[in-house]
């Protein structure tokens, strides 16, 4: 009996150590120094492990110091617990691990709480969404083989690309410019070298992208590309044309990107004279990650783009690909799979059995001046029996040259619009009678579209070899 004062005063000091332990790891907590709060909530989940605060809050720490296994288990516990930001945490580790289907289901979960207690959903419906987006595309990822890649410094990344002649130059803004401008932006000039695009800031000092053109030997007549590519709420760079002259290539951090910039495609219709509406580029050159830069060397068949997923603060990671003409899809229906090629967490689970790349990474890096005809075949445009073309340099008469280039990008637009179709009538066929009530308009107004453009490639290329073949008579060639 004497004994019982002496184990209740242990019993208050171990209380007392433990309460003085929980608000030590609260503060860090609360100041953000996960990494030291950290094994302090892990020592108390020891001797609590059932307790839904310090399983949230453990959970947190993991998150934030990037060990994604252990927050999915102890924010899991958390949601069990009925601890409200559980939920919106393991939504986010859910993202980063690329489990976007059960993202878009545990944003949906905390949104219904948010609901309940008449809180904002807003921002939280759009991170849904954006999984709901990224789920779609991780289902539909390219089947891209990434042959090599190179960590780079975030603002040297460009001695990576090694450019045939035929594609192009690409500079820095400031070394193009000859400014001592902190702007990390880049120049891309054409072939041709009589336009450039690049990207400076504009109105309210967002990065949007313009063109000039050289006018007597001096660059001049700047352009700002319309509103439907330079989104006025975002930060437009590094832009890139394909040798057709109107595919247009770049990066924006609008609302519709993954995680930072995503990479964008846009083409210049021909008949409006204004860009189409610019389409998000699919995984794995897209990510969750910075995505920007991407240039596809025609000549050589291979692509180069940047990203910053897996790198530090001041480094990117250069990929070198093979480019995916037919844009084939990942055949497998493992999600684990699937994931392996989006998130490029090994750049070999891309690569086809048995095939060796080493002269092809070469090529990557080889000086390969304009004109070296016998790896360039940009299409085959046959004029006679006896003469065919295969790049726009071999065609002598500009009228021809145009109206073929307008061919060429009606193709391309073709099969993007039937794509897109394709992909709406499976979203249609799949859909409950409200989504097909929504979907049909768009699909109808699409096939007619669609229609329309069908016959018009063949009629431009017949007036293109008109064209070419009446001035080769013209010039006494033919």
């Amino acid at each position: 009996m004497k004994k019982l004062p002496c184990i209740t005063v242990l019993l208050c000091v171990c209380l007392t150590l433990c309460a003085q332990s929980l608000d030590q790891a609260k503060k860090l907590y609360d100041d953000g120094r996960y990494v030291e709060a950290k094994p302090a909530f892990e020592r108390l989940l020891t001797q609590a492990p059932a307790n839904a605060s310090y399983n949230h809050w453990y959970g947190v720490c993991c998150y934030e110091t990037g060990d994604m296994a252990n927050a999915e288990k102890y924010l899991a516990i958390g949601v069990k617990r009925k601890v409200q930001e559980s939920c919106r945490y393991l939504a986010e580790v859910y993202y980063r691990t690329y489990q976007f289907d059960k993202a878009a289901g545990m944003y949906e979960e905390y949104i219904s709480l948010l609901v309940k207690k008449k809180q904002d959903t807003e921002a939280f419906r759009e991170r849904q969404a954006k999984a709901a987006n990224a789920q779609r595309m991780l289902e539909k990822v390219e089947n891209v083989q990434v042959i090599d890649s190179l960590t780079a410094d975030k603002s040297d990344f460009l001695n990576a690309y090694a450019l045939s002649g035929e594609s192009g130059t690409l500079a820095s803004f400031c070394d193009f410019f000859q400014t001592d401008d902190s702007l990390l932006s880049t120049v891309y000039m054409t072939q041709r070298g009589d336009k450039i695009f690049y990207a400076r800031p504009a109105a309210g000092n967002r990065l949007s992208l313009f063109c000039q053109s050289k006018l007597l030997d001096k660059w001049d007549d700047e352009k700002q590309l319309p509103a439907n590519v330079n989104s006025p709420e975002a930060d437009n760079i590094n832009p890139f044309v394909l040798s057709d002259g109107v595919t247009l290539y770049y990066a924006s951090d609008g609302s519709n990107s993954l995680g930072g910039y995503d990479l964008f495609v846009s083409r210049y219709n021909t008949n409006s004279e204004n860009y189409l509406t610019p389409e998000q580029l699919g995984m794995p050159y897209n990510s969750i990650y910075n995505d920007y830069m991407i240039v596809f060397d025609e000549a050589k068949h291979l692509g180069w783009f940047v990203s910053d997923r897996y790198q530090p603060e001041d480094s990117v990671c250069v990929y070198l690909f093979i480019i995916n003409e037919e844009r084939t899809r990942v055949d497998s229906d493992d999600l684990n799979v699937k994931r392996a090629y989006a998130a490029l967490s090994s750049i070999s689970d891309t690569w086809q059995e048995g095939t060796d790349y080493t002269s092809l990474i070469a090529l990557a890096h080889e000086d390969m001046p304009s004109g070296k005809a016998e790896i360039r075949k940009d299409f085959e445009f046959i004029i006679n029996n006896t003469l065919t073309y295969y790049t726009y340099a071999d065609i002598n008469s500009p009228e021809a040259a145009n109206l073929y280039r307008k061919a060429v990008a009606l193709t391309q637009q073709i099969k993007e619009l039937t794509d897109r179709l394709d992909s709406l009538r499976t979203e249609y066929t799949a859909g409950n009678a409200d989504k097909r009530t929504r979907l049909r308009p768009s699909i109808l107004q699409a096939e007619d579209y669609l229609n329309t453009l069908l016959p018009q490639p063949a009629q431009l290329e017949k007036q293109a070899r008109n064209a070419e073949i009446t001035n080769l008579r013209a010039q006494k060639k033919l």
